[in-house]
């Protein structure tokens, strides 16, 4: 095959391999165009190791193998983005990643926010029920006024959808999204839960639900 990829002097690329779903990045391999073909065949991670001078499927002894969804190149075509479905830890010592060093950090950290981490704070409220605190008002006043709450919200968002504000739809989706976290923790439930859910909607605009009495 005709590669456009420019591998060095040696007749190799890096490979940076990213998770998929996380974006984390778990190592930084190389590949020759032969570890490249293979890989690309079989849709496992293969790679070529400079210690040992031979090619070398990812998981071959560990089974911590790497499924390939997507390989992209830079700018110039000297490297490569791998990014892949893990079956387990990426590095030989048994961590996630292979960048586990920490070598430097700013002074000032900003912090990640995220769904999960948002959830993982209501479910510290659940757990501390902090006096003066919204949330907390939630939980001690059960699970018939956080269903009450959700509908509020639910029309807020109708409202300023049918008004066409976006800032204000914006802002609204924010307030339901908070009570419906607020009502998963109330039942034990987590977002991981709701997001494996969809994922096995592989063909979400086929979605039919199904209506009782039909």
């Amino acid at each position: 095959m005709d590669f456009q990829l420019k591998f060095d002097e040696k007749g190799l690329i890096p490979a940076i391999v990213q998770d998929y779903f996380s974006r984390e990045v778990l190592t930084l391999a190389y590949m020759n165009e032969q570890s490249l073909r293979i890989s690309m065949d079989e849709g496992y991670t293969c790679f070529y190791s400079r210690s040992r001078q031979q090619l070398w499927r990812k998981g071959e002894t560990s089974g911590n193998r790497q499924k390939i969804i997507r390989i992209t190149a830079d700018c110039d075509f000297d490297a490569l983005v791998v990014e892949v479905v893990k079956d387990g830890p990426a590095c030989h010592t048994g961590k996630e990643s292979c960048f586990f060093n920490p070598t430097h950090c700013a002074k000032e950290i900003p912090e990640r926010f995220s769904l999960t981490s948002l959830y993982e704070l209501i479910a510290g409220r659940k757990d501390s029920m902090p006096e003066g605190s919204y949330t907390t008002y939630l939980f001690e006043s059960g699970r018939e006024k956080i269903l009450k709450k959700v509908g509020e919200e639910c029309t807020e968002v109708i409202i300023a959808a049918m008004k066409r504000d976006k800032k204000e739809t914006i802002y609204e989706v924010s307030d339901l999204a908070y009570h419906v976290l607020v009502l998963l923790c109330e039942m034990g439930i987590t977002p991981k839960e709701v997001l494996d859910e969809l994922q096995k909607r592989h063909i979400i605009d086929h979605k039919v639900k199904q209506e009782s009495g039909k």
